[in-house]
């Protein structure tokens, strides 16, 4: 039960310094099968800034239930699905929900990065981003992009 303090010099170092952040091509490894369409590394990133605008304006719907229930409702926006959540059964209906709706969807590689655009420290599968006119332009720009992945297979 006592801690062993790590090598300074040792392999782990680098990784530790960099605050625990992974690269796009290291949250790659942990894709699900059904992640696509995969926004790039570009387009995630602007994602996450219009996902931080949203949640000041309160425009996000946050997780599977709440997501799946406004859906339902008719709500409209972009929806954004983490590829790495296991098992897929949690969350594979969505982008079935959203191709009957015309909703634009798309996956981004790491849920834990979701949940922190969203401001929380949980992780989160699955963000609906509303528009509103206080971040319409950003999230002109995202849609205008999400629409233009090639659709799944």
């Amino acid at each position: 039960m006592t801690k062993i303090k790590a090598d300074p010099d040792g392999p782990e170092a680098p990784a530790e310094a960099s605050g625990g952040e992974r690269t796009y091509q290291e949250l790659l490894v942990n894709l699900n099968p059904i992640a696509q369409p995969l926004a790039s590394r570009r387009l995630t990133r602007k994602l996450y800034k219009c996902i931080k605008k949203a949640v000041k304006q309160k425009q996000i719907r946050r997780g599977v239930k709440e997501v799946q229930k406004f859906v339902n409702k008719g709500e409209k926006g972009i929806m954004v699905l983490a590829g790495d959540t296991l098992p897929i059964e949690v969350y594979c209906h969505l982008p079935v929900m959203c191709e009957d709706r015309n909703l634009p969807y798309v996956y981004i590689p790491s849920k834990t990065d979701l949940g922190a655009a969203a401001g929380s420290k949980r992780p989160t599968c699955v963000i609906m981003v509303k528009p509103h006119e206080e971040y319409q332009e950003a999230y002109d720009e995202c849609l205008e992009e999400v629409q233009a992945l090639p659709p799944p297979l």
